[in-house]
C-alpha cells in the first residue's frame, strides 16, 4: 500500500516501530509521518490506530490541536502574512484578505493547484518590516498589494 507522498505501508510501521510501538510516542510518531510526507493522511492515521491499538479520535484530537500538523497535503510554496500587531496597524489584514481573494482560498487552505499553502500566523518576529508576508521561509518586509503580487508571480516562475 502506498499513501500519497510516496511511503509505503512498510515505511510507516518502521517509523511506528523506530518510537516503540508506543502509545506515549504518538506525537513524535504523529510529527515523523509528517515529516516524511509533509503532512498526516487518514491512511497514515488508519495504520497508527492499527498499531497502537488506539482509537482514531484520540489521534484526529491531536492532530486539530497542534497547529504544527496538516491534514491535506502542503503546497510548493509556503505563504504566511503576519497579523501581529504591528502587521496588522500597518496593513497586514488587507494583504491578508487581497490574498485569500487573489488565491481563492482561506488562511489555512491550500490552493487547488497546490501552488500555495496560505496561512494566517499572530507574529513573525520583524514588527519594524511591518507589515510582512514571509514566502517559502523567508520574510518580506514593508509588504503592500504590489510588492506581493509580485512575490506571487516570482513564486509562479519558479515553479515552471
Amino acid at each position: 500500500m502506498e499513501v500519497e507522498g510516496s511511503i509505503s505501508l512498510q515505511q510507516i510501521k518502521a517509523l511506528i516501530d523506530k518510537r516503540g510501538n508506543d502509545v506515549e510516542s504518538l506525537i513524535i510518531i504523529l510529527q515523523d509521518i509528517q515529516k516524511e510526507l509533509g503532512y498526516v493522511p487518514e491512511e497514515a492515521v488508519d495504520i497508527v490506530v492499527a498499531e497502537l491499538g488506539i482509537s482514531p479520535t484520540r489521534i484526529y484530537g491531536i492532530l486539530t490541536f497542534y497547529a504544527q500538523f496538516r491534514l491535506s497535503p502542503p503546497g510548493a510554496h509556503s505563504l504566511k502574512v503576519c497579523q501581529g500587531t504591528a502587521c496588522h496597524v500597518m496593513g497586514g489584514e488587507r494583504i491578508l484578505k487581497y490574498l485569500s481573494d487573489k488565491l481563492d482560498v482561506k488562511a489555512g487552505e491550500t490552493t487547488s493547484d497546490r501552488r500555495f499553502s496560505f496561512e494566517r500566523v499572530a507574529c513573525v518576529g520583524c514588527c519594524g518590516m511591518a507589515p510582512v508576508v514571509v514566502v517559502d521561509d523567508k520574510p518580506h518586509g514593508n509588504s503592500t498589494i504590489k510588492s506581493v503580487d509580485s512575490l506571487i508571480d516570482n513564486s509562479n516562475k519558479e515553479g515552471e
